[in-house]
């Protein structure tokens, strides 16, 4: 299954973004995981289908509302076998 690493920069933290990545990748049928990093980014690892991860980096560049995303930095990376979509601390 394909992955991708994404770093988003911008008003991320704060704004329930990652409750909304969650729910987002739930609709979508991925897993992976969101977790804030002290330099203010958000971080994410998301494995699906290629159309559903597509559709997901699609609403990272808005994010939800209050968001303001300045850039999302996505690469492929290797499957890393998640099981469901989770919030790290």
């Amino acid at each position: 299954m394909p992955a991708r690493h994404l770093l988003i920069t911008g008003l991320v933290q704060g704004v329930c973004f990652r409750a909304e990545a969650q729910a987002k990748a739930k609709d979508l049928h991925l897993v992976g995981w969101a977790r804030n990093n002290s330099d203010g980014t958000l971080e994410m690892h998301i494995e699906g289908t290629a159309p559903a991860l597509q559709k997901f980096e699609q609403w990272c560049q808005r994010g939800p509302n209050g968001a303001r995303v300045e850039e999302v930095l996505a690469k492929d990376e290797p499957e890393d076998y998640q099981k469901s979509f989770t919030i790290q601390m």
